[in-house]
């Protein structure tokens, strides 16, 4: 795969595909932390032995015939890479001090491996909207296709070894990427967010440790893979998640009960600002995104597709903006070309939908 050929794909597969729960639940991830034996952590490793780890995890993806294709990181310039980041398919981490690193992807953006970041191995596989069996039944197939051509870090009474001690064991992330508006509306996320810490797991903005929760997205997250196996890992995910996707419902019927009439027109106002605004920020049309969406959910807005608001979460990003507008942008000439392109894609939806 050419490096246009990996970026110039707008949206990946799991961005706007269906799934269970889609209206709540955007994306389900599965991430396997994997080193190769006798090789150091990337951290402590030389030059010699990462360019090793590329060569063979990179032959054991071609001979194994996963259909994906590898990039190596150097050749991908800045804004492709930061594109990557944006798309979910590598983490901010592989983006810098890129020598000796890759990524290999599969054409429909499903699954993609990191080499060399933390670990030598990141796996991962993203399903859209609540399919976490799915997404796992994925990554353990390409796993196991490149466990049966590499040995593997391992240790029998440990399990798989990784650089991060929380990472040992299964070596299994497992994540739920949810839209919890009228939660966060209601402050019912403070409450929340301690009783799912509390339960072993960790809850984190849209692009996962460090970041903030803007228009309302949370991942929710298992935090130690020690102990226990993998179903047990997804199971208990799974469970807490589909609490918070009842409560999320419940309190989207309570607040239409309570007063249809304000959320209905904070939902258009919201559209109204985002069908005319100038100059919008980051946060500020993430914000207005996350209200109209609702609007659409509960079925207050008919003029729009949901799938055009999820589309735009991931459009209005920096590195997006730059891509879609042909140069380098800073941060005020992003603001005024965020807001345009959010007009576009609005109207050309209400005229769809008016067609």
């Amino acid at each position: 795969m050419s490096i246009p050929e990996a970026v110039n794909n707008v949206l990946c597969q799991w961005m706007k595909g269906r799934g269970p729960e889609d209206d709540i639940v955007l994306g389900s991830r599965i991430r396997l932390a994997r080193n190769v034996d006798k090789v150091p952590f990337p951290a402590m490793a030389n030059d010699e032995q990462l360019t090793h780890i590329c060569e063979i995890v990179r032959s054991a993806t071609a001979d194994k015939g996963l259909d994906m294709d590898y990039l190596a990181m150097a050749q991908v310039p800045r804004l492709e890479r930061e594109l990557l980041v944006e798309k979910h398919l590598i983490s901010p981490q592989q983006t810098r001090e890129v020598q000796h690193k890759a990524v290999i992807l599969r054409r429909d953006g499903l699954v993609s491996i990191m080499v060399n970041e933390e670990d030598h191995l990141r796996i991962q596989s993203i399903y859209p909207g609540f399919q976490l069996e799915s997404a796992w039944e994925e990554c353990d197939q390409v796993d196991d296709a490149i466990g049966e051509h590499l040995a593997y870090a391992f240790s029998p009474e440990l399990g798989y070894l990784t650089a991060c001690p929380t990472n040992v064991g299964t070596g299994l992330r497992a994540s739920v990427m949810m839209h919890l508006p009228v939660l966060g509306m209601t402050n019912q996320m403070q409450r929340v967010i301690p009783v799912v810490n509390k339960l072993g797991l960790a809850v984190r903005g849209l692009y996962g440790e460090g970041t903030e929760a803007v228009g309302s997205i949370y991942q929710i997250s298992n935090q130690l893979t020690l102990g226990h196996s993998e179903q047990e890992i997804m199971a208990h995910l799974a469970t807490v998640a589909r609490q918070i996707v009842d409560q999320e419902k419940e309190a989207r019927q309570q607040v239409l009960r309570m007063g249809k009439a304000e959320l209905e027109d904070r939902t258009y106002r919201a559209l109204g600002i985002l069908s005319q605004a100038r100059v919008l920020s980051s946060q500020e049309a993430m914000q207005l995104l996350s209200e109209v969406w609702l609007g659409v959910d509960l079925g207050l807005i008919d003029e729009l597709d949901a799938q055009i608001l999820k589309s735009l979460v991931v459009l209005i990003r920096p590195a997006h903006l730059q891509k879609i507008g042909g140069k380098d942008m800073d941060a005020d000439e992003r603001d005024v070309y965020r807001a345009h392109l959010v007009r576009e894609y609005i109207q050309t939806g209400l005229e769809d939908a008016n067609a």
